[in-house]
């Protein structure tokens, strides 16, 4: 057995074999009797505002009717207005799914928990997808949740036997944490770009690179990494004393350091493949000229993630010739692998434009990779560089005396580990320590809110 086997997370794979099996509902409605399973779906009012979007959130309530195993059903709400809630909960009576709890994250009663922990000490500022899951993951866990489901609200194709899968590893084989897997495929075209043309090949470079100098830290993490058939996949499941202990991301690099908390913190962890068709996302633009949108900035965030995981954690040293030399080995990898994702797609019919697939290889995430090296090297590169200035001239010399070099140092390594510091939320576990009434105060929310809500 390998080292990496046998120090970290067992990975197994259930793959569906079958289109249905009727065995697995009835399954989790027997469990659910003394295991309370919890869904949480972010959402933005524009998801069933928007006349386009509508009829994808609508589906996705209308399969979520039958899933009588859930407990609860937790919408959490940004960007709605009053209107854009009453119309929900409209919706929800329209469905009958009577189980479901609006956490309208800009209405008065979760505002004030959200300054309950601001007050605390715990810094939700970011605004976004991060921040709304965290509060419902609380909202969960004070409503006595053993199991915790993620499902985003842009899925075209969902049906209710997904999510079945998904919690099934978790609900019945008492799995700490269930990952989906499925193929991007959608009217004969190949989808999953940032896995396809980032991460995969990112990650096959770093394992290139620390084979050759046997860093067995830094490798038992790309390992990992590399056992998941889709690590982007924003469809999980958590066993909630797992759940309790788990930070997130509050940018695009969640999924993948969401991973990176399950590789710490759990042992024993299910990927599902959740569906033999297609199971399709709404799709980001390319955003060449902007690093701040769509697949441009989730590189960005995602190579940040990466790497800094392996400084902080695994003790990898970024130095400019290093990110030089890994870029070099990521466009050799994702070369070789936009043939071979050629090649197989002429083989099944499949519409591929590796042309296309080459172009944001080399004009976008190239640089994208270069400049997350950039970003994290920078400020420890110049202070290397000015310290040998001060040191080298005699004008300097009262000040080194007193300390300058050292404060130089010190401001470096503070600025480096800042920059190196992924934007997350705390966890749970903690935020209960120092508040330990705050689990009550959510449901004095629940409560008071039942009237308005609460379906």
């Amino acid at each position: 057995m390998s080292n990496f086997a046998q120090k970290h997370t067992k990975i197994t794979a259930f793959y569906l074999l079958t289109k249905s099996n009727p065995h697995l509902k009835s399954e989790l409605r027997h469990h659910s009797k003394w295991k309370k399973a919890v869904l949480v779906m972010p959402l933005l009012a524009s998801e069933y505002m928007d006349p386009e979007n509508r009829p994808v959130f609508e589906n996705i309530l209308r399969q979520l009717r039958s899933a009588s195993y859930l407990s609860r059903i937790i919408l959490g709400l940004d960007q709605a207005d009053t209107d854009d809630v009453r119309e929900l909960a409209r919706l929800l009576d329209r469905y009958e799914l009577k189980n479901c709890l609006i956490q309208h994250n800009d209405g008065p009663g979760f505002s004030a928990i959200y300054d309950k922990l601001s007050q605390a000490g715990f810094n939700l500022a970011v605004r976004g997808k991060g921040k709304n899951m965290f509060l419902s993951f609380g909202i969960a866990i004070a409503l006595g949740a053993r199991s915790v489901g993620l499902l985003d609200a842009d899925i075209r194709t969902f049906r209710r036997e997904h999510l079945d899968r998904l919690f099934y590893p978790v609900q019945v084989l008492n799995y700490q944490f269930s990952k989906a897997f499925y193929a991007r495929l959608k009217d004969g075209q190949i989808y999953g770009r940032v896995k396809r043309l980032l991460l995969d090949p990112l990650l096959i470079a770093l394992k290139r690179k620390f084979t050759d100098t046997k860093e067995e830290k830094i490798l038992r993490l790309v390992d990992y990494l590399l056992n998941f058939n889709y690590q982007l996949s924003g469809e999980v499941v958590f066993d909630v004393n797992l759940l309790k202990r788990m930070h997130f991301a509050m940018n695009w690099g969640v999924e993948i350091f969401t991973l990176i908390e399950v590789f710490r913190k759990a042992t024993n962890v299910a990927q599902v493949e959740i569906s033999h068709g297609s199971f399709d996302h709404k799709h980001q633009s390319v955003s060449e000229a902007d690093r701040e949108k769509g697949l441009h900035k989730m590189v960005v965030d995602i190579v940040t993630t990466l790497l800094s995981a392996l400084v902080i954690e695994e003790g990898l040293e970024i130095s400019d010739h290093f990110m030089r030399d890994l870029t070099v080995t990521y466009l050799d990898v994702a070369d070789n692998l936009i043939k071979m994702y050629a090649e197989n797609a002429a083989f099944s019919g499949l519409e591929y434009e590796a042309n296309a697939e080459e172009a944001v290889v080399h004009s976008v995430v190239k640089d994208a990779i270069l400049y997350a090296g950039d970003l994290l090297v920078s400020p420890y590169r110049l202070a290397d560089r000015f310290s040998t200035f001060v040191g080298s001239h005699e004008a300097f010399e009262p000040f080194v005396a007193s300390g300058l070099l050292q404060a130089i140092s010190a401001t470096a390594r503070k600025t480096r580990d800042q920059l190196f510091e992924t934007p997350h939320t705390v966890s749970w576990e903690r935020v209960e320590r120092k508040m330990p009434n705050i689990l009550y105060d959510i449901i004095d929310v629940v409560e008071k809110e039942k009237g308005l809500y609460v379906r």
